[in-house]
């Protein structure tokens, strides 16, 4: 038990739903095409009357041909009744698929949206394959589940009109056919939470799977690298084990319950076979009569035991509608108080008393307080865990601080239209992510409207546009799938220029240059003195090249501001920037020279 359970607890962010709630949010979905569901449930009403009268005629039938009629008749309204059946059909199927389709798509647009209004904390969370699987697999499981409720529909009106005609023949023999509804119900309704809480299970461990199928496939190159193929696999062997075990536990719950019901049918069966029989020799039914009785069973059964199965499948659209809801519904943790009008950014930023953790038991910074002047290049330098990147990501506002303020340009970030912010703050990360299509769509990115002669304008704005040559269709070529046709250096160069077109006024840069060659790196370079002017920057930096040109250098540890100024001050000075220099950037000095000793140390 323990291995079926394992990974498979509930998202932070999932919620449970009481069935009333999700049946009402589910219908506000319908309401818009509740003309189309009408005329749905009126071919369902025609078309089960159509199946429902077939066996009445050939009960009636067989009447008329033990006392001496025509069999013709019977077959000409056998066959009537099956045409106008598979009309009204066609007209249910179509116009129930159209709004299903169109229901589902729109769930499935509210989920996407879901996934892009989620905070970058949310993603640090829960991973990226889990997430896919209730846009993509729960939508679809709810889905099957409309069209199999109205194939209930169906089959419970045929219920319907075959109780009505049996009343009318034999009261006796038609209540104890009925013997057999409340009996499979019971069964039914006992069966509602076990069905619920496996497909719960069932579906998280999918999740699971796609979690890690997406992990591996990003992380493809990496395994082959170091030979780890069959550690990748073995990996995936357990987790794809549990999803089996779970899913074969759930396939043995769901069909745990028809050997019950084949069970009560044919002790139903075998009642009326016997009741029925004794009536026709006794004179008080007609053979028709009996036959009507004998088929109302199969017409009973099938829609009885399609309630039993459809109970356990409508448990698992309402567990897929959960997990879609549960991720709209997620609470976001970066919340604007007001939506105020942003304008041109000067860029002035100015920390006061920030305090934030990833964790609560895990704070990164407390009580911290920075002031950046407004067009002033600042380079952020320490130790891995110094609180670097964290900065950045509050200035962005991909976080939620806990305590302090965050001012820009001298207004609370949290009152600005948040929208509107984003689209003044210049992000360039170590590895830039480059989407599917040419180099012109990826730098067009932040501004689609922007012309060819612009794209063009920013391509050659840096390095001075000589590493276009070098592509093969120059800005018509094809990226491939996140970038991978391009170096690495030249993903750089187009993330640089992504965001010249886009024209910021405040840059966050995670030091572009920190993975690629010199001649690339001096491109690089020429292009971030266009990026960079006029313009406030927070530069995490990895070379030396960058912070000995900055306007400021500011030495973090733990969370601290432990020293701050220019280059040459901070090296003279012999303090803790000193020891950052001698572990992080003294090689890359063109003095240097192996064996020559550290930067002395005060």
């Amino acid at each position: 038990m323990g291995f079926l359970m394992d990974g498979l607890e509930a998202e932070d962010y999932d919620r449970a739903y009481s069935d009333r709630d999700l049946l009402r949010r589910i219908l506000r979905y319908f309401w818009p095409k509740r003309w189309a569901m009408l005329l749905v449930a009126l071919m369902i009403v025609l078309g089960s009357a159509a199946q429902a009268a077939v066996p009445l005629m050939i009960s009636s039938g067989i009447d008329r041909i033990v006392a001496g009629g025509s069999i013709w008749a019977l077959v000409g309204g056998i066959l009537l009744a099956g045409a106008l059946g598979w009309a009204f059909s066609f007209v249910r199927q179509w116009f129930n698929a159209k709004a299903t389709g169109d229901v589902v798509l729109s769930l499935r647009e509210d989920a996407f949206d879901a996934v892009l209004e989620r905070d970058m904390s949310f993603y640090d969370e829960n991973p990226s394959g889990r997430v896919v699987s209730r846009v993509t697999s729960d939508t679809d499981d709810f889905a099957n589940v409309v069209g199999l409720s109205m194939d209930l529909l169906s089959q419970v009106l045929v219920v319907g009109f075959v109780t009505a005609l049996l009343f009318t023949r034999s009261v006796p023999l038609a209540l104890l056919t009925l013997v057999i509804a409340p009996v499979v119900i019971l069964c039914a309704l006992q069966f509602r939470r076990i069905a619920r809480t496996t497909t719960r299970r069932a579906q998280r461990s999918m999740s699971r799977v796609n979690a890690n199928l997406n992990e591996t496939m990003g992380g493809i190159a990496v395994a082959k690298n170091f030979r780890q193929e069959q550690r990748v696999y073995d990996e995936f062997r357990p987790i794809n084990e549990q999803s089996y075990a779970v899913s074969l536990r759930q396939g043995f719950v769901f069909s745990s319950i028809f050997p019950l019901l084949f069970l009560i049918a044919g002790l139903a069966e075998v009642g009326l076979v016997l009741a029925g029989g004794r009536s026709v020799l006794d004179g008080g039914l007609s053979a028709g009569d009996w036959y009507l009785f004998l088929q109302a069973i199969a017409f009973f059964w099938f829609p009885l035991t399609s309630i039993a199965a459809f109970w356990s499948q409508f448990q698992q659209g309402l567990a897929a509608a959960e997990r879609v809801f549960a991720l709209i519904d997620a609470p976001p943790r970066v919340v604007q108080t007001d939506a105020l009008p942003v304008g041109r950014l000067a860029g002035r930023i100015e920390f006061s008393d920030v305090s934030f953790g990833y964790s609560a038991e895990v704070p990164v910074l407390q009580d911290f307080s920075l002031t950046i002047e407004a067009g002033q290049t600042v380079a952020l330098v320490g130790h891995t865990g110094a609180g670097k990147s964290t900065l950045s990501k509050l200035i962005t506002r991909f976080y939620e601080f806990q305590d302090g303020t965050l001012l820009i340009d001298g207004r609370d970030i949290r009152t600005l239209d948040l929208s509107a912010y984003r689209r003044q703050i210049g992000a360039v990360p170590q590895l830039p992510f480059l989407f599917s299509g040419t180099v012109a769509d990826n730098i067009r990115y932040p501004r689609p409207e922007a012309t060819d002669d612009e794209v063009l304008e920013a391509a050659i704005g840096v390095g001075g546009g000589d590493w276009i040559e070098a592509l093969p269709d120059g800005l018509a070529t094809d990226v491939g799938e996140h970038g991978r046709s391009l170096s690495m250096g030249q993903r750089q160069l187009v993330a640089l220029a992504r965001l010249l077109i886009q024209n910021p006024a405040i840059v966050v840069l995670d030091e572009a240059t920190a993975s690629v060659d010199p001649l690339t790196e001096a491109q690089i370079q020429e292009g971030l003195d266009t990026v960079l002017a006029g313009r406030t920057s927070i530069v995490i930096a990895h070379r030396l090249s960058t912070i000995e040109h900055v306007d400021r250098i500011i030495v973090l540890d733990h969370g601290r501001i432990v020293e701050q100024g220019d280059h040459a001050t901070l090296l003279a000075r012999g303090g803790r920037y000193c020891e950052v220099y001698n572990t992080y950037f003294r090689h890359q000095s063109p003095n240097y020279r192996p064996g020559t000793g550290f930067v002395t140390v005060n």
